[in-house]
């Protein structure tokens, strides 16, 4: 996997920080997908040591459920529950109203898909710094540090 290069502040991983784990890297974790196993178990010790808080809203259970209820992985549904719903440091939070209408803002503003934005304004609202995934296209968005799995170094 390539590096490019980039400021330094992109390429780190936060350290005492809010950050809204996209639904990638919690996949890649859950099932220890080979690529990107190291790096998003090194972050996912660090929500669980507590040096970053790790933020999700209740979009990811649904985004995450979707393949293991299509293919009857119950093993896989309970992992993701655990992960999501019962763990230190690591918080899913449901959606409001408010949050509802500022998605709408950083959808019309940055173009997102629908999850993306809904996650972006719940992001804001509880204050994250940063955004974990693995998608460029998240780079439009400003108002958050975007880290992309691709370019980060621990």
């Amino acid at each position: 996997m390539g590096r490019t290069r980039l400021d330094e502040s992109r390429r780190r991983f936060p350290k005492r920080n809010q950050a809204r784990l996209d639904t990638a890297p919690i996949i890649y974790f859950v099932e220890a997908h080979p690529a990107y196993d190291e790096l998003v178990s090194n972050i996912f010790s660090r929500v669980a040591a507590g040096e970053v808080s790790g933020w999700r809203s209740v979009v990811s259970l649904t985004e995450v459920l979707v393949r293991p209820i299509s293919s009857g992985r119950k093993d896989l549904q309970q992992a993701y529950r655990r992960l999501l719903l019962n763990s230190t440091n690591f918080k899913t939070v449901p959606i409001n109203s408010e949050v509802a209408e500022s998605a709408a803002r950083v959808r019309a503003t940055y173009g997102l898909r629908l999850p993306d934005a809904i996650q972006t304004a719940f992001a804001l609202d509880v204050r994250c710094q940063a955004i974990v995934c693995n998608d460029r296209f998240m780079r439009r968005v400003t108002e958050l540090q975007v880290l992309i799995l691709d370019d980060l170094e621990l």
